[in-house]
């Protein structure tokens, strides 16, 4: 039995981010020179579990990584960022997840992720965690560990009063409905909004109209965030959709940057709990910009101390 309640819980995935910057993508068969090489820690997991640290949130992730060298590393990384890591399991049976990253002169990016140990966090190993779960203030998760992990983590949370933030990500199409109907806040972005609904979000009014349909299936609030245009925020208990814009800036890199979001998120989630969610989003946004004016994932964070005042 765990002493300590915590903010913010993830349960997810950790991913040794393996990063090429060249002037564009390659195409199919081209073999193309980058300018840079390095190598971060990613993972949606994660991500937002760093972020959540970095903004004040009293932390806890919940994973698996490999017993190898990236695997070690990974759980000094979390160490290093405040993150209780007593949930995070290490096994022989497959190697730490990986991304490879490619990112593009434009701050775009492809992304190829292999996710090893992530998949072997079992619905055994969370019954373990239940305790510490059923205390905490905001439970995240996403798709990058085995979906019905993650259902049940959202469910443990959602029995226990906890605020759920569900993002489906990475999108599959035949998401289980069970996830609409646990997730308090329903977040995703333009391209898994389109994949969910099988309608085009290129624009503030198709993501309301998506937004919509994703409400009607159960959740109590849905986001779709839109990069540079913001977000959309709708809730179950109100009629109309609110669009939230952001502030423009030249992005260097994106990676990771919904993430960034939703670790701001849970943070606020947390500490304010009365605060309406669209205040929630407009702050989120800004954190999120930061993160995309600066190269690397999780490198590219901000600390509370790197922020204005008036976000806290």
């Amino acid at each position: 039995m765990t002493e300590e309640a915590f903010d913010v819980m993830v349960v997810g995935s950790c991913m040794t981010d393996l990063v090429s910057q060249a002037p564009r993508l390659p195409k199919a068969g081209e073999t193309i020179h980058g300018q840079k090489f390095f190598i971060g820690f990613g993972g949606k997991g994660a991500n937002q579990c760093i972020q959540a640290a970095r903004l004040g949130a009293k932390t806890a992730m919940v994973g698996k990584v490999g017993k190898d060298f990236f695997g070690d590393n990974y759980i000094q990384n979390f160490k290093d960022n405040g993150v209780h890591t007593d949930f995070v399991g290490q096994t022989s049976d497959a190697a730490t997840g990986a991304a490879s990253i490619i990112v593009n002169d434009a701050g775009e990016n492809a992304i190829v992720i292999v996710a090893g140990a992530n998949m072997l966090l079992s619905s055994e190993e969370l019954q373990n965690v239940l305790p510490a779960i059923s205390c905490a203030k905001v439970l995240v998760c996403q798709l990058e560990i085995s979906p019905k992990t993650s259902l049940q983590a959202l469910r443990i949370a959602q029995e226990n009063k906890v605020k759920t933030i569900f993002n489906p990500a990475p999108a599959i199409p035949d998401l289980d409905p069970d996830f609409y109907r646990v997730s308090d806040v329903f977040c995703c972005n333009e391209s898994e909004a389109e994949l969910l609904t099988g309608s085009s979000v290129a624009n503030v009014e198709e993501a309301c109209r998506a937004g919509q349909e994703l409400l009607k299936r159960g959740c109590g609030s849905v986001i779709i965030t839109l990069g540079p245009q913001g977000c959309v925020v709708l809730k179950a208990k109100e009629s109309t959709s609110k669009h939230v814009p952001t502030t423009t800036v030249t992005a260097v890199d994106t990676t990771g940057a919904g993430d960034s979001f939703i670790g701001a998120l849970a943070f606020y989630m947390a500490h304010y709990p009365t605060m309406p969610l669209e205040e929630i989003a407009r702050r989120a946004n800004q954190v999120a910009v930061v993160s995309v004016q600066a190269i690397g994932t999780q490198t590219s964070y901000p600390f509370k101390q790197d922020l204005p005042a008036e976000l806290f």
